[in-house]
């Protein structure tokens, strides 16, 4: 009898795990064979999936909430799939999807449905992708047709910047001090400053 494992993917590390650690609560995996990986879908060059890929030998499970948990690209699935039942010999089970569990339904007929399902869901996974992708960049140019601007917000100085930042090039005030006067951060204040008329004999005080 194999070793279970449990592969858990989310695309962003705001994203929460939460729904599929609830699938496989009962199953009795061991804690250290649970492998998350917080990344994108878009290829299998994930850190924990390569590490469980690696532990994993012959006769093992490995459990997947839903296939596109495992992947989106529609080809890198089919072929990390057939790897994995096929050169490594482990079976997947597939939590949403009973058909896509290879400890069953291993004669022809059985092998020739599991094949078919998984290759449409395969292909609903990355025309999902695909679909979220468009939606972002169309969202994207709508936002920035009407007047939206990305990217972080150019904060505005007062009238204390320019007077530390006059300071600081006299050499009256050090950075820290003067960037504690104008109320910004030390890479900040340094930042602008760089760009107020600097005075030829600038005593440069850095500390």
């Amino acid at each position: 009898m194999g070793q279970t494992y449990a592969y858990l993917r989310v695309s962003t590390r705001e994203q929460n795990e939460e729904r599929q650690l609830a699938a496989i609560e009962g199953l009795e995996i061991p804690k250290d064979n649970v492998f998350l990986d917080k990344e994108s879908g878009k290829n299998f060059h994930r850190p924990e999936y390569t590490k469980m890929k690696a532990k994993m030998e012959k006769g093992d499970i490995l459990y997947i909430k839903s296939i596109d948990r495992l992947g989106r690209n529609y080809h890198e699935i089919l072929e990390e799939w057939r790897f994995l039942t096929r050169d490594k010999y482990v079976d997947i089970v597939v939590l949403d999807m009973p058909l896509l569990d290879t400890r069953i339904g291993k004669d022809l007929t059985g092998t020739l449905i599991s094949d078919l399902v998984l290759q449409i869901l395969s292909y609903v996974a990355e025309s999902e992708y695909q679909n979220i992708k468009q939606r972002q960049r169309e969202g994207i140019l709508a936002a920035k047709n009407n007047g939206v601007k990305f990217g972080r917000p150019r904060i505005e100085v007062s009238s204390s910047f320019y007077l530390a930042a006059e300071r600081w090039n006299r050499g009256e005030l050090s950075l820290k001090e003067a960037a504690k006067e104008s109320g910004l951060s030390l890479s900040t204040f340094y930042r602008r400053a760089k760009g107020v008329k600097r005075s030829p004999l600038r005593n440069r005080n850095y500390q």
